[in-house]
């Protein structure tokens, strides 16, 4: 099963708007952008407007992938990364993020279901999870219960097993031959 990572750019991860509604992101540098500065090199209200809006995104996108990178206990691949706006005062704002996890079964059934429910964790583990943390979640949750479902069958079969064992219907080894020399 396959789980790419998570991220807070998949509830809310909108470019946003400065003055006269154009959008000001690091790979829109098109010559008609307008900073908005009035000739005294201050930000017009529109553009500080902006500014804050970013400030205040910026904070949330790193607080979600911190949140996110503190519980995956171990399983994190990298350190969050980001998607960046630049704002009317020149600046780079995390506007999105994603951490991204190691979620390949681990050798055991149980350590799968111990991993599954850790990939969880570190999904819903911002205040507000974003869609793309949810569906994350969902999957890792089916692929605890496969797991868990594996582990079942496999405590099954041992106890049929040792049942067959205890009963002296044990399966004969048969064709096998032991070399006894050195």
């Amino acid at each position: 099963m396959a789980i790419s990572g998570i991220s807070s750019s998949g509830g809310y991860g909108a470019a946003l708007y400065g003055s006269a509604g154009s959008l000001s992101t690091i790979a829109d540098r098109s010559p008609g952008y307008s900073s908005g500065s009035s000739s005294n090199g201050k930000l017009s209200e529109d553009d500080q407007a902006l500014l804050r809006a970013l400030q205040n995104r910026d904070r949330e996108v790193r607080a979600h992938e911190q949140a996110h990178l503190a519980a995956a206990s171990g399983i994190s691949v990298s350190g969050p990364s980001y998607d960046y706006q630049q704002g009317p005062d020149g600046a780079r704002y995390a506007i999105g993020g994603s951490v991204s996890i190691e979620v390949s079964p681990a050798r055991t059934p149980q350590e799968t279901a111990q991993k599954a429910r850790i990939i969880q964790g570190a999904a819903l583990a911002p205040a507000q999870p974003s869609g793309q943390d949810l569906a994350v979640a969902a999957r890792a949750r089916q692929m605890e219960l496969q797991a868990l479902a594996e582990e079942a069958q496999q405590r099954q079969q041992q106890s049929k097993l040792s049942q067959a064992y205890a009963d002296g219907d044990a399966p004969l080894l048969q064709g096998l031959a032991v070399n006894t020399r050195a």
